[in-house]
């Protein structure tokens, strides 16, 4: 008796984003491999420099170091697989795989922005609660902070992975974009996603939207005790401006490549690859090099650590 077709689910799926390029893929792979070379070393140094040096082991400098070790993460679990795609035309991959690659991806994501949320309290306690900012941001306070934003993040993109992989794909198995990307995967359905775009909207929202919101909430807070205040807090605004160019470059992309998937837009299909894939690694190429040079401690640590090394003669 045979099957019919509409049952047959595809297991293995082929990456096709930037096959419009043609012989130009493997050009394309040089600035590819350039940034991720840049990412790596940039964010490895920074890690490097904040478990190292005794001086950077603030709570600042270590939620800095986190946002390193989720920059260093994010080019890794894509890139390398781009670059062969690119070099070797190996772009097949697993619907496990494709769901395991989705996980981390946004995954790590979703805590970029907490962790930018849990920067902003940090300038919250220090401008606004200096007296208690060392009680505060005690290890045993700020556990209170981060339990829940893990536990939701987790779960919400644990919930979005798992309804992705009970899709049934019997139209094509041609995923039009360089790493499994939600809605890349999800459009390929051939049932009833509603449920899928539902969970994707909803992680979105209760994720990076709400803690955008937070952080907004935190720096009307910050900016108004500045205020009240005078100059006497201008060291820590400063740092504030540091943490509000990180945000607004890693938010610009990532609300670019989410519409690109969900409105009318002209973007051709190469062009929305293309910024999904500069959400990934351009935060993670400029976010070190961002914090090292607009950040005192780390600026005046990694000069010692070149003159110590001999980089620079004497």
């Amino acid at each position: 008796m045979l099957v019919p077709v509409q049952n047959i689910s595809f297991t293995t799926f082929t990456l096709t984003g930037f096959h419009d390029l043609g012989e130009w893929g493997p050009i394309l792979s040089i600035p590819y491999f350039l940034m991720f070379l840049l990412s790596c070393i940039s964010n490895l140094t920074l890690i490097y420099l904040i478990i190292s040096q005794r001086a950077l082991h603030s709570p600042m400098c270590i939620l800095i170091g986190l946002m390193a070790l989720l920059d260093l993460s994010l080019p890794i679990f894509c890139i390398p697989n781009m670059l062969l795609g690119f070099l070797f035309d190996w772009k097949g991959i697993s619907l496990v795989g494709c769901l395991v690659q989705m996980f981390f991806i946004h995954c790590a994501g979703t805590f970029q922005s907490t962790i930018l949320l849990w920067m902003a309290l940090d300038r919250f306690f220090a401008i606004c609660k200096p007296l208690y900012y060392h009680n505060y941001m005690r290890m045993t306070n700020f556990l209170k902070f981060i339990i829940f934003p893990v536990i939701r993040n987790v779960f919400l993109i644990t919930t979005m992975v798992f309804w992705a992989g009970k899709l049934t794909f019997c139209a094509t198995n041609e995923i039009d974009h360089c790493f499994c990307e939600h809605m890349a995967l999800v459009q390929l359905a051939c049932g009833d996603i509603s449920i899928n775009n539902a969970i994707g909207l909803s992680a979105v929202f209760l994720t990076i939207t709400a803690d955008f919101i937070f952080i907004i909430i935190s720096y009307i807070a910050i900016f108004s005790s500045v205020l009240r205040s005078g100059k006497t807090c201008l060291k820590a605004v400063n740092t504030c401006i540091t943490h509000i160019i990180v945000m607004t470059v890693s938010l610009t992309f990532a609300l670019i490549a989410f519409m690109s998937y969900r409105i009318r837009n002209n973007f051709s299909p190469s062009s929305r690859v293309f910024v999904s894939t500069m959400y990934l690694i351009f935060p993670s190429c400029f976010n070190p090099i961002i914090y090292g040079v607009r950040t005192k401690e780390i600026r005046e640590q990694f000069l010692k650590f070149l003159n110590h090394v001999k980089v620079f003669p004497k």
